[in-house]
């Protein structure tokens, strides 16, 4: 399992908190953040921007060519 610094715990519980009180608010958009998954991705990147232990983020699979090759 990875390990997370006391300083990203700290980012994301206050980043959850913000959240459930409904005062988080999104980077670019500046919308109200509703999820709890996107409080915890804006609780990470806080923390990397700090220089925190944060494991690093999750690459998305890349898409299969078989998928591709069914369409056409």
């Amino acid at each position: 399992m990875a390990k997370y610094s006391q300083l990203s715990k700290d980012k994301v519980e206050k980043a959850m908190k913000e959240e459930k009180a409904g005062t988080l608010k999104s980077g670019r958009s500046g919308k109200t953040v509703t999820s709890r998954k996107q409080a915890i991705a804006i609780g990470l990147s806080e923390a990397r921007k700090e220089g925190a232990k944060v494991p690093p983020r999750k690459k998305s699979a890349p898409k299969s060519k078989s998928a591709a090759k069914k369409k056409g």
